[in-house]
């Protein structure tokens, strides 16, 4: 649900919740004698308002929030500002006028509203989005001697770290992505997780793993450039060997425990493009295939890539 709020010329405050799809129809909700009325009203935006859409109109934590803003000249240079709370997320342009912010959501998030603040052209925007609960299982691993308490390596956490972070302006990807296994999922996104009897506070799975056998193809989901290539001779001790794709504008994705790889950095890839096989390098309890997609450097939930476009 999308709100905004507003001050009527009385004083009093009036509750627009945004009819999806119809952009002159609102609800007003107005309190009258401690009861709320709520009914129909043809309101019309002033014509110089800044334009606004938010997709999925109804997010639940691990959703991909896509915000795009119309403006009415964008010849000023400066790219709108998208905000919420104290993070700041880009907008980049996708067509004359027109611009795109993402805004991850993840399960260690409270659900709940919260306000994304929009500037450009001169105007801004405050709208209210209720990002709705989602149960996340809980799984319970026992790594064996060797494996458990295996922490990452300084250089392994920098290099990964600095891939998350990438905001290349250029939009790589081009419909929907792809599965870059032909495995059955075995761990869904979000899951928390007990490691050998201790629960971890701050983990939930970052991806979604497939049950490939060993040495079966990994590809890539959708293209982009190879932005990270790291094996476990080099010190990745929990990734073990894994690629990183740039899909750019701030997605990335990211394929550990692989067997083999085939690519470098700095090549571009294809959709359905061989990068690596599935193996059980790193903190892995058997071959699996571990795919992560990141948002402006936070996890989200990749099936909705799959099944729908991003643009």
């Amino acid at each position: 649900m999308i709100t905004e709020n507003r001050a009527s010329n009385s004083g009093k405050n009036l509750l627009y919740s945004v009819v999806p799809n119809v952009k002159s129809k609102l609800l007003a909700k107005i309190v009258v004698g401690g009861m709320f009325a709520a009914f129909p009203i043809a309101l019309a935006l002033p014509a110089d308002a800044l334009q606004v859409k938010i997709n999925p109109s109804n997010p639940k934590l691990g959703d991909t929030l896509s915000v795009f803003i119309n403006v009415d000249n964008s010849g000023s240079g400066a790219n709108p500002k998208v905000t919420t709370g104290n993070k700041s997320y880009p907008a980049f342009e996708i067509a004359p006028n027109q611009y795109r912010a993402f805004i991850p959501t993840t399960p260690l998030e409270k659900p709940g509203t919260r306000t994304i603040r929009v500037s450009g052209d001169g105007k801004v925007r405050n709208l209210a989005v209720l990002v709705q609960n989602r149960k996340f299982p809980v799984q319970r691993i026992t790594l064996p001697p060797g494996k458990a308490g295996v922490k990452a390596t300084e250089y392994e956490l920098k290099r990964v770290a600095e891939f998350k972070a990438l905001q290349t302006p250029k939009k790589y990807w081009n419909g929907m992505f792809g599965k870059p296994n032909a495995g059955r999922i075995t761990t869904i996104y979000g899951v928390r997780r007990y490691y050998n009897g201790k629960f971890a506070n701050d983990y939930y799975h970052r991806g979604i793993d497939y049950a490939g056998a060993a040495g079966s193809p990994v590809v890539a989901p959708a293209a982009g450039r190879v932005a990270l290539v790291g094996t476990v001779s080099q010190g990745f001790r929990v990734h073990g060997n894994v690629v990183g794709i740039d899909h750019g504008q701030g997605v990335t994705s990211i394929f550990m425990h692989l067997s083999r790889i085939n690519v470098k950095e700095g090549d571009f890839v294809q959709p359905g493009k061989l990068i690596g096989t599935v193996g059980s390098t790193g903190a892995s309890t058997g071959p699996h295939l571990h795919w992560g997609l990141y948002v402006n450097g936070q996890s989200v939930d990749p099936v909705p890539w799959r099944y729908q476009e991003f643009k």
